[in-house]
Order: C-alpha cells, then sequence, then structure tokens
C-alpha cells in the first residue's frame, strides 16, 4: 500500500483557493472511486493545500495517472498555481487505528 501526498501551491486566501476547493468537491467521489484508490482527502495549510491519497499499489496510482478523469481535472488544478508542485509516493510501512 501507498501513499500520495502532493503539496499544491494555491493560496488558501485568494481566489484560486477557492476555485480549487470547488474543483476537489465536484471530483472527488471520481478520483475515490478509481480502482485502487483507498481513499482521497484535502488538506488546507496556510499557505497551500495538500492532497493525501491511499492507493493499493504504485501501478493503480499509475493507472488512475493515464486515466479521463485525471486528464480533465489535472490541467485545471495547475491553472490555478502560483509555482511548482511537490509530490511524495510513499509506501505505508504501519497503520495504526484506533
Amino acid at each position: 500500500m501507498i501513499t500520495r501526498i502532493v503539496q499544491l501551491p494555491i493560496d488558501p486566501k485568494c481566489k484560486e483557493g477557492e476555485a480549487f476547493i470547488r474543483l476537489f468537491d465536484k471530483y472527488k467521489a471520481q478520483i475515490a472511486g478509481a480502482e485502487g484508490c483507498l481513499g482521497v482527502k484535502m488538506l488546507r495549510g496556510d499557505e497551500h493545500f495538500f492532497t493525501y491519497s491511499r492507493w493499493e499499489s504504485e501501478a493503480h496510482l499509475n493507472a488512475y495517472r493515464h486515466s479521463t478523469v485525471f486528464e480533465e481535472v489535472w490541467p485545471q488544478t495547475k491553472a490555478l498555481f502560483s509555482g511548482k508542485p511537490k509530490a511524495w509516493t510513499c509506501e505505508e510501512l504501519f497503520d495504526q487505528q484506533p
């Protein structure tokens, strides 16, 4: 299992931040419904948004990145950027739930 964390250079306090919230809300169910996706979250920091998604495997993540949904949402998201995004794909080692 992997976790994908993407730091998006979109200021939450600007109109681009409001647009990103609407965009994420529109597509979140489709993203979460992608084969192998175990869940997706949007996080807001002081200066950036983050997406946090869990996948059965990197192959599933890569399949999503070549999907119609990704081809729709990514250009719209990139248009809101004020800089370069940062992304990390991490292998999950431990997951302790209460």
